[in-house]
């Protein structure tokens, strides 16, 4: 048993370590999230009382150094993301307008130096849920 803890703290001071190393501080790594939380909120679709849609597709405009900082870690940092979103969703009782991704991209211009969050839904979405085919 201690050596799973070993193991477990040591997985979270690597995690600590990335976290800080590509965002700088926990406060950039903050509002980072918070733009996401943000942006997926703000693009929110009420359809009915119990459906509200929001987008699927999320892009994280890195500029180019910090991109390449995070470069071997990009599926991490991606997963990472795509789990605060989900758990967010899923307390707000939101349905994603299809499979959620979070995807990391070089830009050589964002606006505030830092980053930038651009959204989308998938473009074969549907207007209602899917319906199961007669048996």
């Amino acid at each position: 048993m201690g050596t799973l803890k070993g193991w477990e703290r040591a997985i979270e001071r690597a995690e600590q370590a990335l976290a800080e190393k590509l965002f700088g501080s926990d406060a950039m790594e903050a509002d980072v999230v918070e733009a996401l939380i943000r942006t997926c909120d703000e693009q929110a679709v009420v359809c009915s009382s119990h459906r509200i849609v929001v987008p699927n597709v999320y892009t994280l405009e890195l500029p180019p150094p910090v991109y390449a900082l995070i470069g071997p870690h990009l599926t991490i940092v991606g997963q990472e993301l795509i789990d605060l979103l989900e758990r967010h969703g899923e307390g707000k009782g939101y349905e994603w307008a299809g499979p959620l991704t979070v995807r990391l991209a070089a830009a050589e211009h964002v606006p505030n130096g830092r980053y930038q969050v651009r959204c989308a839904p998938m473009a074969h979405i549907t207007s209602a849920p899917l319906s199961a085919p007669d048996a």
